[in-house]
C-alpha cells in the first residue's frame, strides 16, 4: 500500500514525530511511503525509506495528486498548518479535491492520521 506524507514547514517536526511513533507499522514491507521533497528528506533523516517527489511549491502536491488519480496512492497524510498562509494554496486544494473525487482517505492532522493508520492494522 502506497501512503503519501506531506507537511507544511510548521508541521514537519510533528510529522517526523508521528512517523517515529508509528515506526513499527510504517516499516512493514507492504507499506511504501512517498512524500513531497522536503518532508521526504526529513523522514529519510529519521531513518524511513521514502520515495521523494518535488517539494510542494514546486509541484510535489500535483505529483502526489496524479498518483492518487492513477490509483497508486491509497492514503494521504497531510499535516497542514492552518495558521500560516501558503502561496501554493491552489495546489493544496487540488490535492484535497482529487482525494475526494477518487475516494482516497486524507488526514490533515495527527488525530485523523492516527485513525487511518490504525485502520490499516485492523485490515491486516
Amino acid at each position: 500500500m502506497e501512503i503519501a506524507i506531506i507537511a507544511h514547514d510548521g508541521k514537519k517536526v510533528d510529522m517526523v514525530q508521528f512517523l517515529n511513533k508509528n515506526i513499527d507499522l510504517l516499516r512493514l514491507e507492504k507499506i511504501k511511503i512517498i512524500a513531497t521533497g522536503t518532508t521526504g528528506g526529513k523522514a529519510e533523516n529519521a531513518g524511513f525509506k521514502v520515495r521523494k517527489m518535488l517539494s510542494g511549491p514546486m509541484g510535489g502536491d500535483a505529483q502526489i495528486a496524479a498518483r492518487v488519480a492513477e490509483g497508486k496512492t491509497k492514503m494521504v497524510l497531510f499535516f497542514k498548518d492552518p495558521l500560516a498562509s501558503h502561496a501554493h494554496e491552489v495546489d493544496i486544494n487540488m490535492l484535497l479535491r482529487v482525494c475526494d473525487v477518487h475516494n482516497v482517505p486524507i488526514a490533515t492532522n495527527e488525530a485523523s492520521a492516527q485513525l487511518l493508520l490504525n485502520a490499516i492494522t485492523l485490515l491486516s
